[in-house]
């Protein structure tokens, strides 16, 4: 992945990390980078089983990766829950792998989680969009 953001003063010892794909990673990184509590965003690929994946590699469907977006936040000034919402409010998880002009198994939605309290609350918050009826949400 490529750091986006150089880190601001000294590095929090309370950061956490959480890894996000909602389309193209770019759009994506520069809504969380403005993100208060978010201390650094770096983009790559996440999710599949080629190591070390090009773009042209990614872009053949074949490789399994998402764009993605890891975000290194400050839990004591936003919390996932925080973050979860802001993917879910800044792309359109409707739409099976595509996301405005971009279209490929690259440009999905998902959320990656790093351990089991991210994993509950990404679930509930996807259970509970879907309940919503804002639309019918992708597995």
């Amino acid at each position: 992945m490529k750091d986006t953001r150089p880190e601001i003063g000294p590095k929090p010892a309370t950061l956490e990390v959480a890894t996000f794909a909602a389309g193209c990673f770019w759009g994506v990184e520069s809504t969380f980078r403005e993100t208060p509590g978010v201390w650094r965003t770096t983009v790559g690929y996440s999710g599949g089983h080629t190591k070390n994946p090009t773009y042209k590699d990614v872009c053949t469907d074949q490789t399994g990766h998402a764009e993605a977006v890891q975000v290194e936040y400050d839990p004591t000034k936003v919390k996932y829950d925080d973050l979860v919402q802001i993917f879910w409010d800044n792309h359109n998880p409707t739409t099976l792998n595509r996301q405005g002009p971009d279209y490929g198994s690259q440009y999905r939605s998902v959320i990656f989680y790093h351990n089991d309290e991210q994993k509950r609350a990404a679930e509930e918050s996807k259970q509970k969009l879907a309940q919503s009826g804002n639309g019918k949400i992708r597995s």
